[in-house]
C-alpha cells in the first residue's frame, strides 16, 4: 500500500508541474507584432577624401577642388631658391604649366600655397599635375611629383 500511495503522490506531482508549465506557457503572448519605422535622413554629399602626397622634395601636397575648374594646392617644398615648377598634362598633352615660390628655399621646407583653373579637353581624359624643381644646370625637371586632379 505504502508503493501504490508513493506513486499515486508522485504521479499527481508530475501532473501539477505540467500543468504548471502548461498555464506560464499559454499565459505568454506569442504573437508577433510586425510593426515597420521608416526613419528618413538625408545623404550628404560624398566629400572627397583629401591625401597628401610626398618625395624628397615636396611634402604633405594636398589638393583641394574649389570650384569646377578650380584646384588650390598646398604643402611644403625643399627646392633651389624656393622655386617651384608646375606641369598639367592630359596623359598626352601638355596643357599648362607655370611656377610658384615657396615662403624657404633649400635646404629649409617652404612653405607653398596656390590656385590654378584648367579645364580638360575632353571629358574621358585625366589630369596630372606635376610639381619638379628645376635644374640649375641643365633645366630639366627633377624629383617630379605627378598629382591626379579629380
Amino acid at each position: 500500500m505504502k508503493i501504490k500511495s508513493t506513486i499515486w503522490l508522485l504521479s499527481m506531482l508530475l501532473l501539477a508541474c505540467n500543468k504548471q508549465n502548461k498555464d506560464d506557457s499559454e499565459s505568454i503572448d506569442t504573437t508577433a507584432v510586425n510593426d515597420t519605422v521608416q526613419i528618413t535622413k538625408s545623404i550628404a554629399p560624398e566629400e572627397e577624401m583629401v591625401t597628401a602626397s610626398s618625395n624628397e622634395r615636396f611634402r604633405q601636397v594636398t589638393v583641394e577642388k574649389v570650384g569646377e575648374n578650380k584646384f588650390r594646392l598646398q604643402g611644403q617644398a625643399q627646392v633651389w631658391e624656393a622655386n617651384i615648377s608646375w606641369v598639367i598634362e592630359d596623359g598626352h598633352n601638355e596643357l599648362k604649366s607655370g611656377f610658384t615660390t615657396a615662403d624657404a628655399g633649400a635646404p629649409e621646407w617652404g612653405n607653398f600655397d596656390f590656385t590654378i583653373e584648367i579645364e580638360k579637353k575632353d571629358n574621358y581624359s585625366t589630369l596630372i599635375l606635376i610639381l619638379f624643381e628645376e635644374s640649375a644646370e641643365d633645366g630639366s625637371r627633377k624629383h617630379e611629383l605627378p598629382i591626379p586632379l579629380k
